[in-house]
C-alpha cells in the first residue's frame, strides 16, 4: 500500500482519531448480544458484530470447542456498539478480547497503530488454511503498510446493477453486458413507469458515510472525480465531482424511489423485492435475498457489472474480518478460531448444515468452483465473484490517491468527514439545496483534512 502522506501525522494522533471517530456502519444488525467472560487459559474471547451469519457461526462454534477444546466466549453486539466496544480495547490494547470483527477500512488503521497481530507467521504454519485460495482484492485490502496479513475475511462484497429481466423484456430493452451510467439513466427513463407505482431505478440517499457516500464515491470515480489528489489536496470542487453528484442527484431525483433522501440499503431491498423500483445499484450481498426462497422477484432479477465511465471497473470492496489483538493473552489459540471460521471447512460446515445460500461467501477462489454453492447461487455467483476480483482498493479511478479505498478513503478522520458530506449531498436529493452548495460546503470541509496532512 501507498504510505498516508508526506507528512503523517503523529501515531497518538491518528489512535485518538481512530479510537474517536471509526466508520459507521455500512451494514446493518438485527440480533441481540451475548457476553462473555475473560479470557486466559483454554478460552479465547470474541467480540463481534450481530449480523444473522455471526450469530450462526456461534452456533456452530461448539464445532470447534469439540474439534480443539478451545472454548469461545462471544460479545455480540449491534454495530455502532461493536465498533465504539472494539476501538476502546484495541486503542488501549486492555487484551479483553482476542479476537474482534473488523472491516477493511479498520484493518489497515488499526495495523498502523500497532493494535493487532500480523497473521503471516501462522499462515505459513498453516498450509491447510490455504491463504492463496482468499481472493486477491480481500488479501489485499487486509495487509498493513508493512506489507503483513492483519485480517482474515468471513464474507466479502462487492456492487452491481441489480435488475428486472422481466421487465426489461417486455419494455423491448436490453442490459449491456458492461453499462456505462449514462445508458443506466436512459434505461431508468425508459422503465419509469412500466409497472404501475414502479420508479426507474433505486439509489441511496440516505446521510452516512456507509449509505450514500458508498454509492456516490463509486460513481465519481468512475467519473474521473477523487476525494483527495496524490498530495492530499482536497478536490470535491473539481469539475468530475460536481459532474458525477448532479448526475446521481438528478438521476435519483427523476427516476428514483420515493423518499430518496431517506433510503439506504435496507429501503432499496425493499423497494426491489416489492416490485417498485425496475433496477438498483449496490451490494452485490443482497442477490442472496433476492434470490431467497420467499422473495416474490425470485428467477426475475438480472445482474450487471457495476456502471462506468472512465475506469474498467467501479465496485466497491468490503469485508467484514477478524483481527487479533496485538495483546491478546492466547494469540494461538485465536489463530485457531480465526482459521477456522474464515476456512474451507467452515463453509462446508454452513453448507451440510444450514443451506449453501448461507455460507458467507465472496473471500474464497473455492467457494465459487463448488457445485453445491454454484447450483444455488446460479443466479448471481459469478457476477459476484467478477465484481470481487475486479475490485481496485489501491487504484480505484484515474488518478494517484494518498490512501486506500473505493467506497470510502482509509484514513481515520474520514468517518467524520463522509458522514458530513452525506449529509449535505442527502440534503441536495431531497431539493433543499443545490448541488453546488452542497459540494461548496463539502469542500470546505476536506480542506481541513488536507492541512492536517500536507502540514499546513
Amino acid at each position: 500500500m501507498r504510505t498516508q502522506s508526506r507528512r503523517r501525522p503523529p501515531r497518538a494522533t491518528l489512535a485518538m482519531a481512530a479510537a474517536g471517530t471509526l466508520l459507521a456502519p455500512l451494514l446493518s444488525g438485527c440480533w441481540v448480544g451475548a457476553g462473555g467472560a475473560g479470557s486466559g487459559g483454554n478460552s479465547i474471547n470474541v467480540l463481534m458484530v450481530n449480523n444473522p451469519q455471526m450469530t450462526e457461526l456461534q452456533k456452530l462454534a461448539p464445532r470447534f470447542t469439540e474439534e480443539t477444546g478451545i472454548k469461545v466466549n462471544f460479545t455480540v453486539l449491534p454495530e455502532n456498539d461493536v465498533r465504539d466496544k472494539i476501538s476502546q480495547d484495541f486503542a488501549n490494547q486492555a487484551g479483553q478480547y482476542d479476537v474482534a470483527t473488523l472491516s477493511n477500512y479498520e484493518i489497515p488503521i488499526y495495523a498502523r497503530n500497532g493494535w493487532l497481530h500480523e497473521m503471516n507467521s501462522y499462515v505459513a504454519k498453516d498450509p491447510g488454511y490455504d491463504e492463496q485460495d482468499v481472493l486477491g482484492p480481500m488479501r489485499q485490502s487486509l495487509t498493513g503498510d508493512d506489507g503483513k496479513l492483519y485480517g482474515q475475511p468471513f464474507y466479502g462484497e462487492s456492487s452491481f446493477l441489480m435488475y428486472r429481466k422481466d421487465v426489461f423484456e417486455k419494455e423491448g430493452l436490453t442490459m449491456p453486458a458492461h453499462p456505462t451510467w449514462q445508458q443506466v439513466a436512459d434505461l431508468a427513463a425508459k422503465t419509469d413507469g412500466a409497472e404501475p407505482g414502479m420508479k426507474g431505478i433505486c439509489l441511496r440517499g440516505l446521510p452516512g458515510w456507509g449509505e450514500v457516500m458508498a454509492p456516490l464515491t463509486t460513481v465519481v470515480n468512475t467519473f474521473g472525480g477523487t476525494w483527495f489528489d496524490k498530495d492530499w489536496k482536497a478536490r470535491l470542487d473539481s469539475p468530475e465531482w460536481e459532474k458525477a453528484t448532479k448526475f446521481y442527484v438528478d438521476l435519483v431525483r427523476e427516476h428514483g424511489e420515493s423518499g430518496a433522501a431517506q433510503s439506504g440499503f435496507a429501503e432499496c431491498l425493499n423497494n426491489m423485492t416489492q416490485g417498485k423500483v425496475a433496477m438498483w445499484y449496490d451490494a452485490t450481498s443482497a442477490a442472496g435475498s433476492l434470490e431467497s426462497a420467499n422473495s416474490p422477484v425470485k428467477g426475475k432479477v438480472g445482474y450487471a457489472p457495476a456502471p462506468v465511465e472512465k475506469t474498467e471497473s467501479a465496485g466497491w470492496l468490503y469485508t467484514w474480518a477478524w483481527g487479533i489483538q496485538q495483546a491478546s493473552r492466547n494469540p494461538d489459540k485465536a489463530w485457531k478460531f480465526v482459521s477456522w471460521a474464515s476456512g474451507k471447512q467452515y463453509e462446508q460446515l454452513v453448507g451440510d448444515e444450514i443451506g449453501w445460500s448461507n455460507v458467507p461467501a465472496g473471500k474464497r477462489a473455492s467457494t465459487y468452483a463448488n457445485p453445491a454453492y454454484r447450483e444455488e447461487a446460479a443466479a448471481f455467483q459469478e457476477m459476484t465473484k467478477k465484481a470481487i476480483e475486479g475490485a481496485r482498493p489501491n487504484d480505484p479511478g484515474v488518478q494517484p490517491r494518498p490512501a486506500p479505498g473505493i467506497q470510502f478513503v482509509g484514513i481515520p478522520e474520514f468517518t467524520d468527514l463522509g458522514t458530513k458530506v452525506s449529509q449535505e449531498i442527502s440534503a441536495a436529493i431531497a431539493g433543499r439545496q443545490s448541488v453546488d452548495s452542497a459540494l461548496k460546503k463539502s469542500q470546505q470541509l476536506a480542506e481541513k483534512i488536507s492541512e492536517e496532512y500536507e502540514g499546513r
